[in-house]
């Protein structure tokens, strides 16, 4: 880009920004559903809304909800928001019923910036619904997950600030584990089991422990019922504070708690036992969940197990820089070689790295598209492909590999530039100036 162009930008930059100063602090009336919309609203009040870089931000806030990328939990990435860039980062997961999904952002710089991370539940064939937003002190997110399906996550930067970040997103379970053993290896028997050979299944998980050892409350909450039954024995049923299901604490020995008390976390409900249709079983406790439309699955809500997502093993260094592709390069939906392939890429492919998640990057490809390339599939751009004579028909150097991209100047005939990698009918070069863009082929 010519100088005169770049100071014209820059002063464009300031003078938004001077005006944002001057009118950000209105006084809004209508108290905004979360930080992003906040800001949003500031814009929209500054005239801001009006402008190219402000419209951008709002219009790319919108479509970066409809291209998220998929993600497996846990999940951890560090990435980079360019300041000359108006940047989004969308990302979709499926999260089950019973689970505490945890969202943290970590941001260099830690003071004077701001990501604005918002969490959605995407209903089917519904608009996504809002749940929750990292407030503007940074503090995580921490929600129970009420209806299994797919939930979206997006991440967008204030105007005109750079920003490297680190997201990791972990699942872990809403309740606390009903025994002292709080180990996952103590459970025997799972939802769906078959019992009374296969002519029922198992509504709940069996987890085993010592004879008379203390069955707890996992939540705060009521006792609703405290009762016997022929397949359960001595049970206790438990409704949790603000839940619209019933906690089951089957084949006690003894019963201790009483019905309508209100109890808190770690409290004993019972003694283990083996009574009701487990008197010939070693001594374990059947628990169980129930909503109103019958039994679910108990084990996510329960589940002591937390994975720790996968160390980041790729060099931090190239975010935000221009790589290229090696040979036999392929384009991933998610950072796993198991998801679908977006598209094979040409060696010399040029791609700008925006995140890092494991051993891949997530890449942008000229066009917009985004995907996720293993590390050793790419290569740096600072030895070029090759040295090439510029022709008559590639005098203009584009700002982007298209044929309305604006020009960014004229390059002289004959000259020679370096080519830096190729997209579509597009090189990437630099010319004796250091002068970067590009030419068609």
């Amino acid at each position: 880009m010519p100088e005169s162009n770049s100071i014209a930008k820059l002063f464009g930059s300031l003078c938004i920004l001077a005006l944002f100063a001057c009118k950000a602090g209105t006084v809004n009336l209508f108290k905004a559903a979360s930080p992003h919309e906040a800001y949003q609203r500031k814009l929209i009040n500054a005239g801001l809304d009006k402008t190219a870089l402000g419209g951008q931000w709002i219009k790319s806030a919108e479509i970066g909800m409809q291209k998220p990328v998929d993600i497996t939990l846990p999940f951890k990435e560090t990435g980079y928001f360019a300041a000359e860039k108006i940047p989004v980062s969308t990302y979709r997961f499926n999260a089950t019923k019973g689970q505490k999904i945890n969202i943290s952002l970590s941001k260099k710089p830690n003071s004077g910036t701001m990501v604005y991370v918002d969490f959605w539940h995407v209903a089917n064939g519904s608009n996504p619904k809002l749940l929750a937003s990292i407030d503007t002190l940074g503090n995580p997110i921490q929600f129970d997950i009420d209806d299994s399906g797919d939930y979206l996550i997006r991440l967008q930067p204030e105007l005109l600030q750079s920003i490297e970040y680190t997201l990791e997103i972990t699942t872990g379970p809403s309740l606390a584990f009903p025994t002292k053993s709080k180990s996952s290896s103590s459970i025997k028997s799972y939802w769906g089991d078959g019992r009374d050979d296969n002519a029922r299944k198992h509504e709940g998980v069996d987890i085993f422990g010592t004879f008379r050892s203390p069955v707890l409350a996992i939540s705060d909450g009521t006792v609703t019922r405290v009762n016997e039954n022929n397949l359960g024995g001595k049970v206790v049923w438990v409704r949790p504070k603000g839940k619209n299901y019933t906690l089951y604490y089957a084949h006690l020995d003894q019963q201790i708690a009483i019905e309508g008390q209100e109890v808190k976390i770690g409290d004993t409900l019972g003694l283990m036992g083996n009574t009701g249709n487990a008197k010939t079983t070693p001594t374990h406790l059947h628990f169980g969940i129930y909503e109103f439309s019958g039994a679910v699955n108990p084990l996510p809500f329960i589940d002591p197990v937390i994975k720790a997502p996968s160390n980041i093993s790729v060099p931090l260094s190239n975010l935000n820089k221009t790589l290229r592709t090696g040979t036999g390069t392929k384009l991933y939906s998610s950072a796993q070689s198991k998801f679908s392939i977006i598209s094979s890429l040409p060696a010399g492919t040029i791609v700008n790295i925006n995140a890092a998640t494991s051993d891949y990057y997530k890449t942008e490809l000229p066009d917009g598209s985004v995907g996720f390339i293993k590390n050793s599939d790419l290569v740096q751009t600072a030895k070029p492909l090759k040295r090439l004579k510029i022709n008559a028909s590639q005098i203009k150097l584009y700002d982007r590999p298209h044929a309305l991209a604006p020009i960014k100047l004229n390059l002289k005939e004959g000259e020679t530039v370096s080519v830096l990698g190729n997209f579509g009918n597009y090189q990437l070069i630099n010319n004796e100036d250091m002068q970067v863009g590009w030419i068609t082929k």
